[in-house]
């Protein structure tokens, strides 16, 4: 008899993680600011949801699961979000994620904490990626990061906005983490005074790239990222690491995608666990879903083979919900597949 797989869930890789880092390093990764509600409430928000199956659609075993984000075609609507600092991880860190993810056919957006090593991740696997960007107090250090990450090759620039100021994490000031000497090579001060302003003087240094604004949880805000240009939005509470009571990424996402009614694609993050929660997140009106915390237990268990280990999982996942809702294709997808639960 044959030995049954050992990560069956993308949770199977969590325990192989937690054993394979220091404690406070675990705790940087999983933790949450505040009492940690908003880092809880982005799971909770999919459980306020079912779905409403669809049968006799001739959509066959295997719907096609891929899409295009951007102009980027990926393989499906599972894209890796910035984390930071995954050498802590992971000797090979950031390398074996851009391998993963090219193997995996998505998006592989990197931290700007991967400052030093962009050129490198950028040509690690051949797959597409987009840079992540938080604007220094140094403008010209960020000007020059810019410079850089076109040069690199890069696809497309991500502006993170919800980091003005660093939230309270308590976790990290009960361990005492610091962050070890090489691992984060770049140490630049955030600008606490960025404005919608400054969406246009990205937009002027990055050579014609999309540029994503990442942060967004409000009508408002979403009205005026399209307004100052942006080319999407990620609706994002940064994984529940920045303001506790914030709403959960999948709780906000319908007050977005209707504002901006199509005028830019809408992604999410926070909490997506299971196909299923990929696909309750584009019937609510996500073009694709970021997964952050899932592909760092796959790194830290088992490497490169552990991000792509996760994300087939997911596809897996995905590809069976679609067609046990009667989903031929992602575009079929839509808000008639999900009702509130009970």
């Amino acid at each position: 008899m044959s030995e049954p797989p050992r990560y069956v869930t993308v949770e199977d890789y969590l325990p192989v993680a937690r054993a394979a880092v220091p404690p406070d390093v675990w705790d940087y990764y999983e933790g949450g600011a505040g009492d940690e509600w908003t880092l809880r409430e982005n799971r909770r928000a999919f459980d306020r949801w079912v779905l409403r199956p669809r049968f006799l659609r001739s959509v066959g075993a295997h719907p096609d699961t891929s899409t295009s984000v951007l102009d980027v075609s990926v393989r499906s609507p599972v894209l890796v979000a910035p984390w930071a600092y995954q050498r802590l991880a992971h000797p090979d860190g950031e390398l074996a994620t851009a391998r993963a993810a090219a193997a995996a056919g998505t998006v592989m957006i990197v931290s700007s904490t991967a400052e030093s090593v962009l050129d490198e991740v950028q040509a690690e696997g051949g797959g597409p990626k987009w840079w992540q960007l938080y604007v220094a107090e140094d403008r010209a250090f960020t000007a020059s990061m810019l410079e850089r990450v076109v040069a690199a090759g890069y696809e497309a620039i991500c502006w993170t906005v919800d980091f003005p100021v660093s939230g309270l994490r308590r976790r990290d000031t009960r361990s005492g983490f610091v962050m070890p000497l090489g691992v984060g090579d770049s140490d630049y001060i955030f600008d606490a005074s960025i404005s919608w302003d400054d969406l246009a003087w990205i937009k002027g240094r990055a050579a014609g790239l999309p540029v994503i604004v990442k942060g967004v949880l409000t009508a408002e805000d979403a009205e005026l990222a399209v307004q100052a240009g942006a080319d999407a939005i990620v609706v994002s509470n940064h994984g529940g690491r920045q303001l506790d009571r914030s709403p959960a990424g999948l709780e906000a996402l319908p007050e977005v995608a209707a504002q901006v009614s199509g005028r830019v694609p809408v992604l999410m993050d926070g909490g997506v666990r299971r196909g299923t929660d990929v696909l309750i997140a584009l019937a609510l009106g996500a073009s694709a879903v970021l997964v952050g915390r899932p592909t760092i237990w796959g790194l830290a268990a088992e490497g490169e083979a552990g991000v792509a280990g996760v994300l087939e999982i997911l596809r897996l996942e995905f590809e069976n919900a679609m067609a046990l809702t009667g989903s031929r294709t992602v575009d079929e997808i839509g808000s008639a597949l999900v009702r509130p639960a009970p």
